[in-house]
């Protein structure tokens, strides 16, 4: 049991980041750096319409 704990102590003690990990972390990334400044964009378009939207009604 001893040997078995030890094991299982060391194997969550090993969190070494990888080039494996590196890479996915890149794909991960490049997609949502490349489409972030689209959706703001939309999201303050939408924010302006919808407040332009309620002017209007209200009037």
């Amino acid at each position: 049991m001893k040997e078995w704990w030890q094991r299982r102590k060391n194997k969550k003690n090993d969190n070494g980041y990888t080039f494996l990990d590196f890479i996915f972390d890149v794909l991960f990334w490049i997609p949502e750096l490349i489409l972030l400044p689209f959706r703001v964009l939309f999201w303050l378009l939408r924010g302006i319409g919808r407040l332009i939207g309620g002017i209007v009604d209200f009037v």
